[in-house]
């Protein structure tokens, strides 16, 4: 699949009974999940399977397990694509497919990075909005003249499809100021990928400077820059911003689209979101994509025929 981009989806996607066929029917599942518990200390293949619901929703939990589907679905597949990105979660997904970074280390990685987002705002200070149908120009214009608190641009997932972050009052300020007409505040349970994440980033960074990082077997495009990666020590420094910048995502697809002329993009793990998303991208662009999801081993065998 060398003329595939591999996209891996990010937190969001995560769904109670992901990767249970992967776990029964694969050793290599058994033992990537067996490998995931034992590095955490508890049963993430429990909550997988059976949830609860708000326990798979927790953020430290989420996070290890979309990875683990991600890295298993990938391996079995048996396929390396001409070049990968990852959403918010899902370049550490990328980067471990990549061979810049061992499975191991990443699931502890992603778990702390979790708990250190949960922990770095308390509950009910910060708020993530979704606007629909707005540039992005006027979201940053609105941004700009925020005057209640700290407020970012979190997600650039599609031309007029944005998220953004910060303090509870200063998002609904920038929702009245940009005078967008679709917004709603997202369930989630912290402002993520804004400047609120400063202490998260602060502490995943030592973890990460902790972590041996070797260069990439295919090329990723980071989320911040959107600027493709090849070295080890780039998507270690990547990881680092990536905490309190924004995801932009759509500029990350445009270029696969116009500068790598891929047509072809395959979504590597829990959900259809990615896909989605590409698939809007290019009908704005006028240009002819296909698109596959690997989600479970009833994919896997579709692809594979």
């Amino acid at each position: 699949m060398k003329d595939f981009a591999f996209l891996f989806p990010g937190q969001g996607s995560q769904a109670i009974g992901m990767g249970k066929d992967l776990y029964d029917q694969t050793d290599f599942g058994r033992k990537a999940f067996q490998m995931a518990d034992e590095i955490l200390g508890f049963s993430l293949s429990k909550i997988c399977f059976e949830g609860p619901e708000e326990a798979l929703q927790l953020t430290y939990n989420s996070q290890p397990a979309l990875l683990t589907v991600s890295y298993i679905l990938y391996n079995l597949l048996e396929q390396e694509p001409q070049i990968a990105a990852g959403h918010s979660l899902g370049e550490y997904s990328a980067l471990v497919c990549a061979g810049a970074l061992r499975f191991e280390d990443a699931v502890m990685l992603v778990h702390k990075r979790g708990k250190y987002m949960q922990e770095a705002v308390p509950v009910g200070k910060g708020a993530m909005a979704a606007i629909m149908g707005t540039e992005l120009d006027k979201i940053k214009e609105a941004i700009s003249q925020a005057t209640k608190g700290i407020v970012n641009l979190a997600n650039w997932n599609g031309s007029t499809q944005l998220v953004i972050s910060g303090e509870k009052e200063a998002v609904e300020e920038v929702i009245e100021k940009s005078g967008a007409r679709k917004a709603k505040l997202l369930p989630v349970s912290a402002p993520f990928h804004s400047e609120l994440m400063r202490p998260a980033q602060e502490k995943l960074s030592v973890d990460l400077d902790n972590t041996n990082f070797e260069d990439l077997k295919f090329p990723v495009i980071n989320n911040i820059e959107s600027a493709v990666m090849s070295k080890g020590a780039v998507a270690r420094e990547a990881l680092k911003k990536q905490v309190t910048g924004a995801v932009m995502w759509h500029d990350s697809m445009i270029k696969l689209l116009t500068e790598y002329k891929i047509t072809k993009f395959a979504e590597i793990g829990a959900g259809n979101v990615l896909s989605g998303l590409q698939k809007r991208t290019a009908k704005e662009l006028n240009i002819e994509v296909e698109t596959l999801n690997l989600r479970n081993m009833e994919d896997l065998a579709i692809i594979k025929k």
